[in-house]
């Protein structure tokens, strides 16, 4: 049961969402990813946010050709934070894709090879995801010179009048990004709109406001 629970989440196809006119929100099974810009302004240069899990690498790259044409580039990919349902295509994504990545730089020692990530405590609670979180991968990946601190001053590589928030807690280096214009936050994983602790929620797809998964 808790096996059949688990495929059917997992093999979900990813969905589209168009949030504002210039922000496509990529829904996988278990973590987003945005493409910000608009194949109308500034000669169609967009930016991607998060990397999705491993072997998204083809939805992604889909999406973002339908939007803007084949053969498209983003100037940069920019990460809320390192742990793998957020950077398992990158490695795919930059060897297909001449751009720079950006993150806290409390965050680039993971992205770097130099630090791991604790393991997953399946003890929080009795849930399904709890209890299979032993199995996620949480060692760092090595990006080498393709990964970079997001500036000091709070600006966002690529995205005018956006800017970058610390909000540490689920990672050390953990941002979201907001644009006062009109108020749009990119919460990463500071808080989520699915109860990722539950695998029923999850295959619902019920919306409502949690913290980030407990494990």
């Amino acid at each position: 049961m808790e096996q059949n629970i688990l495929q059917q989440i997992t093999q979900r196809p990813m969905g589209y969402d168009q949030v504002t006119p210039d922000i496509m929100l990529l829904e996988f099974p278990l973590v987003n990813a945005c493409i910000v810009g608009s194949p109308q302004v500034n000669n169609g240069d967009w930016v991607l946010i998060g990397a999705g899990m491993a072997h998204t690498a083809k939805d992604i790259i889909k999406a973002a050709e339908g939007r803007f044409g084949a053969g498209t580039q983003p100037k940069a990919i920019i990460l809320s934070h390192g742990h793998f349902d957020h950077v398992g295509a990158l490695t795919e994504l930059i060897t297909r894709w001449n751009c720079p990545v950006y993150a806290h730089e409390l965050e680039l020692p993971y992205l770097t090879g130099a630090m791991d990530y604790p393991p997953a405590d399946p003890t929080v609670n009795s849930g399904l995801i709890a209890q299979i979180s032993p199995t996620f991968p949480h060692k760092g990946i090595d990006l080498g010179s393709r990964v970079q601190a997001l500036p000091a001053d709070g600006s966002v590589p690529f995205m005018p009048g956006w800017q970058w928030i610390h909000t540490p807690g689920h990672s050390p280096g953990h941002v979201a990004l907001y644009r006062a214009a009109d108020g749009v936050l990119i919460a990463g994983d500071a808080f989520t709109t699915l109860n990722q602790d539950s695998a029923e929620s999850v295959l619902a797809r019920r919306r409502e406001v949690n913290g980030p998964p407990a494990y």
